[in-house]
């Protein structure tokens, strides 16, 4: 079976004739004839049935057709695979990354990208404000969180886990919250936006949000981190920042029924950079791979960590 073959007879049930398919696919109709009989002859089976009015397609030919689609969807995305590995991609790139997560997982892959097309000069800003694209002249920025308006194109590149935890010692001194109204009751140490407006719990498929408070506050997740250690209080925190201390003991996971929603990992870029080669390149580069580390991020955390459940 050639795939020409398969690509004519999608061709044509898309367009509903032979003659349409043959002006679009620039070939003669004889030939386009005589293709889809030798497929039809391949499979064995009848595919199309042509009168003087209308083309209509068999039922067996409904079913090859669904399948047809996929595989010529699935050959012109191995296509663009291979074209964007070896297009040579040069010129000077800026692109900020947030800090943390940033650090730990995102400048590796960029740094690795760069290797894979050394003749492209790439400048890595870590930061967790909100910088100005254009302003300051950045090619892409990486951003987690809920995203401001702005005219930049936005594309989600994954979920990142979020855990509420604590120290066994504070958990031994002050038991541990069954619910999300049981916070209320407890010194939660608050990180960024979520410490500001509440957290977000889902249970039984519904979101509540909890007006916590605490004696401490930070816009750095390690920050807390390290007071939860501590046995000051509970925190909220993204999975990557908290994976190792789950792993040791020394913070527990809790209310892992009620689990916070994940934060969105986004890349935006000026809507004068879409058409870019490196954008479009690095865009499918990072989709690929942080999916990879989210899927092994959330494997882990399913096999490893350690849920705290009071008698």
């Amino acid at each position: 079976m050639q795939l020409e073959d398969i690509r004519i007879f999608v061709t044509i049930v898309n367009m509903g004739s032979f003659t349409a398919a043959a002006e679009h696919l620039q070939l003669s109709k004889q030939y386009v004839s005589r293709r889809v009989a030798a497929l039809e002859k391949k499979v064995a089976a009848r595919l199309l049935v042509r009168n003087t009015r209308k083309l209509s397609v068999t039922d067996t030919g409904q079913v090859f057709f669904h399948h047809a689609q996929r595989i010529l969807e699935e050959v012109h995305e191995a296509e663009q695979v291979i074209s964007s590995r070896q297009q040579k991609l040069t010129g000077s790139y800026r692109i900020s990354l947030p800090m943390i997560y940033g650090v730990r997982r995102l400048a590796p892959l960029v740094v690795e990208f760069q290797t894979a097309h050394p003749e492209l000069s790439i400048h890595i800003d870590m930061s967790d404000h909100y910088v100005d694209v254009v302003g300051e002249g950045y090619d892409m920025v990486l951003r987690i969180g809920n995203l401001m308006d702005s005219t930049l194109i936005a594309r989600c590149l994954g979920k990142l886990a979020m855990v509420v935890c604590a120290s066994p010692d504070y958990l031994k001194t002050h038991g541990a919250p069954r619910s999300g109204a049981d916070l209320i009751r407890h010194n939660c140490l608050l990180y960024g936006r979520e410490g500001q407006v509440g957290w977000k719990l889902k249970s039984d498929g519904t979101v509540n949000t909890f007006a916590v408070r605490g004696s401490l506050s930070s816009n750095n997740g390690e920050v807390i981190r390290d007071a939860a250690e501590a046995g000051v209080g509970v925190a909220l925190l993204p999975a990557f920042i908290v994976e190792e201390s789950l792993r040791q003991g020394t913070l527990v996971q809790i209310l892992a029924e009620d689990s916070p929603p994940p934060l969105t990992l986004s890349a935006l870029y000026p809507r004068h950079r879409q058409n870019s080669a490196v954008t479009r390149v690095l865009l499918s580069f990072l989709a690929e791979r942080v999916a990879g580390i989210v899927d092994e991020v959330e494997k882990d955390k399913t096999e490893n960590y350690l849920g705290y459940h009071p008698e």
